[in-house]
């Protein structure tokens, strides 16, 4: 209890802290009119209300992602509770401020645009593609995720493939909701409804939490226990957990969804609270679910405590999604019916309504791409037919595959977000004569540096990746130390060519 309560805390006193310190290295401009008012569209670029703005853009972001990665790390034991935390104040929230506020100083721009400006035109195709790849594995993670919570609560028509059982018919359909929520302007279903069912994710977390700090907090695993790695599979704390618990420390997926709003938000003042707030809400939900996941299945009786009732758990449902089987359980058992239907209802419409933005936001990076006018309802539906081809080609892949391929791109489009936050702040802050935030840029790229190790170490060593034995994982590492050393010294040399 002690480690949650301490955390939680952390969280909120890092937003009103360091969450300042980098709006002040920004540098904001609240008298600079955002492009929701200089080019008004009625579709993409709509004025809305901060807390509506707040609202979604938490919506957006959250998803499954700060619940089911949160869950997965929390399999690595209670370092995950560490990382949830300095991961959101130092990384993520950083990461999604800068990723927000550039998408308003350059006129709406996508990520990969917003990349590319700063990068050059082939670090912009790369991203493109990263983008597009990252947003189509997190539509899919986010239609069986919900797909089989719902079959759970209605079942419907099911067909089986390989070794898994896809329910059909809620998948088609979720998808014919993503048609319309994925074509129609921002403000019509996105902007109207996705404020409730974001106050609903909040709720579900503020209720789990509130049963567990009352009645389950003996159970709940401590980081004095130990931070030594409690995953059975034989794979390393470090990058893996880094990986897995992605949303709910710094995702490279937010990155995507904040141009979306950035398009709505009247005044760069809001930019803090939407971008920087959305975030640490995230990780404050992250760090509920991980504690729920670790406390829920303590069963001192049989000699399982914490975690290693987790463990067991997950042991006698091989194949199975553990991540939406545990929030089904601890949803049902600790709010009771009438709070377990509306936890799960947030749990199930979070994921929905993030698959959704993450289509609506690859049509607006395909757009961009194509130079495509996005007024005529007809050209945003040419734009996303073959996305959704894409996606229901996609579900037909083991779940487990696609999250860990998702986590990974995921990070890495993060890496590249950072990194492009490091140079707008180094060129824009350390030039300025007698600049208090001379180097501000730190703010960036020291997480851009870190996260360079967790990717490039992680390709190398994760079982989808060239999964090196355990004997030759320290090349792994070395090999990953060394390209985040070039990118270092990559960097120092474009700071020394660019004053001259």
């Amino acid at each position: 209890m002690i480690t949650f309560i301490v955390a939680l805390i952390l969280l909120v006193v890092g937003f009103f802290t360091y969450g300042v310190l980098v709006e002040r290295i920004f540098g904001i401009e609240p008298e600079r009119k955002t492009p929701a008012l200089t080019k008004t569209d009625g579709v993409d670029f709509v004025p809305m209300a901060p807390w509506r703005i707040f609202l979604v853009q938490f919506l957006n972001i959250a998803g499954l992602g700060p619940i089911f990665g949160a869950i997965m790390g929390i399999f690595y034991g209670p370092a995950a509770f560490l990382w949830i935390v300095f991961g959101t104040i130092f990384a993520g929230g950083v990461h999604d401020y800068l990723s927000g506020m550039l998408s308003i100083r350059k006129l709406g721009y996508s990520l990969p645009d917003i990349i590319g400006d700063e990068m050059g035109h082939a670090v912009k195709t790369l991203m493109r593609a990263l983008s597009l790849v990252l947003l189509i594995l997190l539509t899919t993670t986010f239609l069986s995720g919900p797909a089989t919570l719902l079959q759970g609560l209605c079942p419907l028509s099911t067909i089986h493939f390989h070794l898994s059982t896809i329910p059909i018919a809620w998948v088609l359909i979720i998808f014919g909701y993503y048609a319309l929520a994925t074509v129609l302007p921002v403000d019509k279903l996105i902007g109207r409804f996705y404020p409730i069912f974001g106050a609903m994710l909040l709720f579900m977390g503020i209720g789990i939490m509130v049963v567990m700090l009352g009645w389950h907090s003996a159970e709940m695993p401590e980081v004095f226990d130990g931070l030594h790695n409690r995953q059975t599979n034989g794979l390393p704390l470090f990058p893996m957990m880094f990986v897995s618990i992605a949303c709910g420390a710094i995702s490279g997926f937010h990155g995507t969804q904040s141009p979306i709003m950035a398009r709505c938000v009247t005044n760069e003042r809001q930019g803090r609270w939407i971008f920087y707030g959305a975030m640490v809400a995230e990780g404050i939900l992250a760090l509920i679910w991980a504690a729920a996941a670790g406390t829920f299945f303590a069963d001192p009786e049989k000699g399982l405590y914490g975690i290693d009732g987790l463990q067991s758990f997950a042991a006698q449902h091989p194949g199975e999604n553990i991540a939406a089987l545990v929030i089904d359980k601890v949803s049902r058992s600790w709010l009771g019916i009438v709070g377990g239907v509306l936890a799960i209802i947030g749990v199930i419409a979070a994921p929905i309504t993030s698959g959704d933005t993450a289509l609506r936001s690859a049509r607006l990076i395909v757009a961009d791409y194509l130079n495509m006018d996005q007024k005529p309802p007809r050209k945003r539906l040419l734009i996303a037919l073959p996305l959704f081809f894409c996606v229901f080609g996609m579900v037909f892949v083991d779940f487990n595959v696609v999250w860990r391929y998702f986590a990974w791109t995921n990070q890495t489009l993060a890496v590249f977000t950072l990194w492009t936050g490091t140079v707008w702040l180094y060129r824009h802050e350390v030039k300025i004569h007698d600049n208090p935030y001379r180097f501000g840029y730190l703010i960036a790229l020291i997480p851009a540096l870190f996260m360079t190790m967790v990717c490039s170490s992680y390709i190398l060593i994760a079982p989808e990746g060239l999964h090196l034995p355990v004997e030759w994982r320290w090349l792994g590492y070395t090999i990953a130390g060394v390209i985040t050393l070039l990118c270092l010294c990559g960097f120092i040399f474009w700071t020394k060519k660019s004053e001259r």
